[in-house]
């Protein structure tokens, strides 16, 4: 079974994925404002992940409201407002927001120094599910960190009852309490996972509700597979960007390092029934969460019709392959142009340099031994077929490839600018690494 989840070629990646959660308290925007505001402060705190124990300290991302993530629509921009309030540099990633290169960390933006303020603009070109954390610098760090997620709503109405966040984070906890950071040997900590800040988690639904779900894997280094029992699972959209809707594979789904996944389901058990939401992460299978059908009266009388996909936003229909820069990136094994991040410059060089408006296409070689994961930001890829004529109807930022395997992925370079590339193997002791790549005028 463990073998079986962990091998990522990226059909059984989307053959299943997931996880799930009620809906969060979301930041709202103020009615009236010409440009909706993030205050975000890096600070000490806990997260109660042990019940009956003392809290366990951490590194937070504290928001404006409560709860895992943030929510705005499509075609805002965003003023962003940070203040670093803990004792180390800190840099903020933001996955699957293209096209936002003032904020790109790194790669255009330093690491914000301990007791410093910083104020950035996003543009929110995109509708979907993302994430932002400040991940980049934390390994072996005194505290692990939570991600947030950032959710930016359809300037089209969906047609769904409810809207609901399922975040999965993982952590390794000693003997004390305490949390280990990723990047060094857990030692004798003890794995544990939570959703939404919750270890178990029941979701209410009505007879024939319709929820989407906003699966989001923000583990430190697990891929995971997650299986919904009795219930079709249709996948909507990857990676924060909508895709053909398809029928998740006896409700199984799996997902990688910051993968995030939204998929429709109908409350179509009998009333009274539970369905087990089980969470497999290589090793076991445990339950966490379990979606209840309520006996209240049904939202309707009949199941609505199979979902049509979700408003695009506005990705190019074609990629133009023939006349593509090509470039070859090793990942996995010994790799002297990939550095961590704490070591990053500008002055090594980018991984390659493209002409806005043409096409990259990025060879991905996993020389190492276990798979690794590669984000690419600022943009969105196609994965391409085997033969390099085509490619998978959907968009990718995150991909995980299995040792000894090449996966070539596509991208249109829309967004001019200096952006980071990462990879990481998926072992908790693994370092992140990263380098960058320029889209120039």
């Amino acid at each position: 079974m463990a073998d079986r989840i962990l091998r990522l070629d990226r059909r059984a990646l989307l053959a299943g994925l997931g996880a799930t959660a009620l809906a969060p308290a979301m930041s709202s925007v103020a009615a009236g404002q010409a440009r909706p505001s993030l205050a975000l402060q890096a600070r000490e705190g806990t997260l109660a992940l042990r019940p009956g124990g003392p809290d366990t300290p951490v590194w937070m991302l504290e928001g404006p409201a409560a709860g895992p993530g943030f929510r705005f629509r499509r075609g805002e921009t965003l003023e962003v407002a940070l203040g670093n309030g803990l004792p180390i540099p800190a840099a903020m990633s933001w996955r699957g927001i293209d096209g936002a290169a003032a904020a790109d960390p790194l790669a255009a933006r330093a690491p914000l120094a301990p007791g410093s303020r910083d104020s950035f603009a996003i543009p929110l070109r995109h509708a979907g599910t993302f994430l932002c954390d400040l991940r980049l610098l934390g390994d072996g760090q005194a505290r692990p960190s939570p991600v947030r997620a950032l959710i930016v709503g359809e300037s089209e109405p969906v047609a769904v009852d409810r809207d609901v966040l399922f975040l999965i984070e993982d952590w390794r906890l000693r003997p004390d309490g305490t949390a280990i950071a990723p990047g060094t040997d857990p030692g004798d900590a003890t794995p544990l996972f939570t959703i939404n800040g919750l270890a178990m988690l029941d979701i209410l639904a009505r007879p024939n509700e319709r929820l989407r779900l906003r699966f989001i894997n923000g583990c430190q280094r697990n891929v995971m597979a997650v299986k919904i029992e009795a219930h079709e699972v249709r996948v909507m959209a990857l990676d924060g960007q909508p895709a053909e809707p398809f029928l998740a594979r006896g409700g199984a789904l799996v997902l990688a390092p910051g993968t995030r996944i939204d998929a429709f389901i109908d409350a179509s058990a009998p009333p009274g029934s539970t369905s087990s939401i089980l969470l497999h992460d290589g090793k076991e299978a445990r339950t966490i969460a379990r979606l209840v059908t309520s006996g209240e009266s049904p939202v309707r009388d009949t199941p609505l019709p199979a979902a049509a996909p979700l408003p695009p936003n506005g990705l190019p229909a074609q990629l133009d392959l023939k006349g593509a820069l090509r470039i070859d990136l090793a990942l996995g094994g010994p790799r002297a142009d990939w550095t961590i991040p704490a070591d990053f410059t500008n002055s090594s060089g980018p991984a390659f340099r493209a002409k806005a408006g043409r096409t990259v296409v990025l060879a991905l070689t996993n020389r190492g031994d276990i798979p690794e994961v590669f984000h690419l930001h600022g943009h969105h890829f196609r994965l391409l077929d085997r033969l390099d004529d085509g490619w998978k109807p959907f968009w990718l930022d995150t991909l995980a490839i299995d040792p000894g395997q090449t996966q070539r992925i596509a991208f249109a370079a829309e967004f001019a600018g200096r952006w980071l590339i990462e990879t990481v193997a998926t072992d908790w002791a693994a370092p992140r690494l990263v380098r960058w790549y320029a889209i120039e005028n």
